[in-house]
């Protein structure tokens, strides 16, 4: 279905031709899915968008060629190409907040595909819109697709992506880490809409990710790229068992959801539970108006309780839409609660004013979920990591030296500074924004998906930093993520949400080896990659 050969790709850039992917070769068979894996930055995304057509305008292809289905998609037009686009071929884009339309509604931008190259009539295609985000996972679909992105979280608006990518019925779907928002129990209900896909219409699909528990759990083959190279391919079983290259061992090595025991290869001190709380948040609700709804809208947090201590870390998890997200952000007064009481080291923060409020905010700090929407395009990374000291006062000079001093912590060459946020991979976004948040030595961060983005090599290396931080400066965390994996890596204690509530609490490892609650069990075995240990 798919044939690429000797594909190269190189990116214009004010310091001359970058090249992103160099001699590539990859096929994919009607109804095969191939995986491919590797570091942030290695090449994947480059690839899987020279297949859509859908390269930057800096791109530049200068060698090599990719046919589908007979067709050499480099030698037609514009229109043609089009045609291909959505049917042919469909997309999951990696970042849902800038792939989705912000003033459009959420079931118009599904029904678009059909409508554009006129498989339905605007009244069918709104019906099969909606039909197609309730295959994708959403709840209350009827009410969903007459929102706007803004008003779904982060793994909601990854499940429209999926909805628009499927309801074409496309023969062949490039899929660009289609689940890297999603809690494991909706990761495993799309993975198996796709599969069902896949067998029904002998779909081919393109995986794109840096999950290896997916790529091991959904894959018939795995490619394995870094420096723009595949150094590696073969059938799943072989490269997950048998690797040949340095670099495929090494990412399984690190790669936690591959691992069956609890802190693996992440190095960290337990944090003492017997000292206050540094953030106390009791019986917080939050509920948003939502056509259709009712009078109250939406209860998006009801009545959830948490206390963080220094020096610790609290896993928040469950699924997208549980309230994990909504909860930080109130503990934080980025959102104004509509009842219940938050208690910063001791003081009720609840009701300040801003000037005070704005005193105290130095002392906790937030990395966001999506670092693309999180960091001004316009700046230099200097600029960025340095911004939060420059508004404390701090003098441009020492807000530079700051920045360089963070981009090595967090493993990315000084030289970085001059760039901007477009000429960045996700991955290394990601890293920028938990540098910012690291400026201002904080007491307590929270981080919300801090490392859903990145490969599973500068995962480990992240999360070691963050561990190793803790233990020089006792800050606290408040570590939200779908990945149990990852929980149980970091995180002293787990708080597990659903629907607005805390089903459970306790330690990390009481949580993951006697969960109690039905729901904790349900997230526990749908971890991906855990029959291929």
């Amino acid at each position: 279905m798919l044939r690429i050969r000797g594909l190269t790709v190189q990116y214009r850039t004010r310091r001359g031709p970058v090249p992103a992917i160099q001699d590539v070769d990859l096929d994919i068979a009607a109804g095969e899915t191939v995986a491919l894996v590797g570091e942030s930055g290695s090449g994947k995304t480059t690839t899987a968008l020279a297949v859509t057509g859908l390269l930057a305008t800096t791109a530049e292809i200068t060698a090599g060629s990719i046919h589908w289905q007979g067709q050499d998609l480099l030698a037609l037009g514009r229109r043609a190409r089009r045609a291909v686009s959505g049917i042919g071929i469909g997309l999951v884009p990696q970042d849902p907040t800038v792939s989705l339309n912000p003033v459009k509604r959420i079931g118009d931008q599904v029904a678009e595909v059909l409508l554009i190259h006129k498989v339905a009539r605007k009244a069918e295609a709104r019906e099969i819109a909606v039909e197609a985000l309730r295959s994708a996972g959403i709840d209350h679909p009827e009410v969903r697709a007459r929102q706007f992105p803004h008003e779904l979280s982060g793994g909601m608006r990854q499940r429209v992506l999926i909805a628009i990518a499927l309801v074409g019925r496309p023969a062949l779907l490039v899929a660009d880490e289609p689940t890297s928002a999603l809690d494991v129990t909706v990761q495993r209900q799309i993975l198996d809409s796709i599969s069902d896909l896949i067998t029904e219409h002998h779909t081919g699909m393109l995986l794109v990710t840096h999950d290896l528990g997916v790529a091991a759990d959904r894959a018939d083959r795995v490619v394995v790229m870094t420096g723009g190279r595949i150094v590696e391919q073969g059938p799943t079983g072989q490269i997950l068992s048998r690797p040949e290259h340095p670099y495929t061992r090494s990412l399984l090595e690190a790669a936690p959801s591959l691992r069956t025991s609890g802190i693996g290869s992440i190095r960290r001190r337990v944090g003492s539970s017997t000292t206050a709380p540094i953030l106390h948040a009791e019986h917080l609700v939050k509920s948003f108006p939502a056509p259709g709804v009712g009078h109250h809208g939406i209860r998006a947090v009801d009545d959830v309780s948490f206390a963080l201590h220094p020096g610790r870390t609290l896993g928040l998890v469950g699924e997208s839409g549980s309230g994990k997200s909504t909860s930080a952000r109130l503990a934080l007064r980025l959102v104004e609660p509509t009842g219940g009481t938050v208690r910063f080291d001791g003081q009720d923060i609840t009701g300040l004013s801003a000037g005070r409020l704005r005193v105290v905010r130095r002392r906790f700090q937030l990395v966001q979920q999506n670092p693309y929407a999180s960091l001004n395009p316009r700046w230099s990374v200097a600029q960025l990591i340095g911004e939060p000291l420059r508004s404390y006062g701090e003098s441009a000079t020492v807000a530079r030296e700051r920045a360089v001093e963070l981009l090595d912590l967090v493993g990315l060459p000084t030289d970085f500074e001059h760039r901007r946020p477009a000429e960045l991979s996700g991955g290394q976004r990601q890293r920028i924004a938990i540098a910012r948040a690291l400026a201002l030595r904080p007491d307590v961060v929270v981080l919300d998906e801090p490392v859903s983005a990145l490969d599973v090599r500068v995962q480990a290396q992240i999360l070691q930093l963050l561990v190793d931080l803790q233990d020089e400066l006792g800050v606290a965390y408040l570590f939200i993520s779908h990945d149990l994996a990852v929980i149980r890596q970091i995180s002293d204690d787990v708080a597990v949400l659903r629907g607005g509530r805390v089903v459970e609490t306790g330690s990390t490892e009481a949580v993951f080896t006697d969960p109690h609650h039905a729901y904790t069990r349900t997230l526990l075995e749908a971890i991906p990659g855990r029959g291929r240990v």
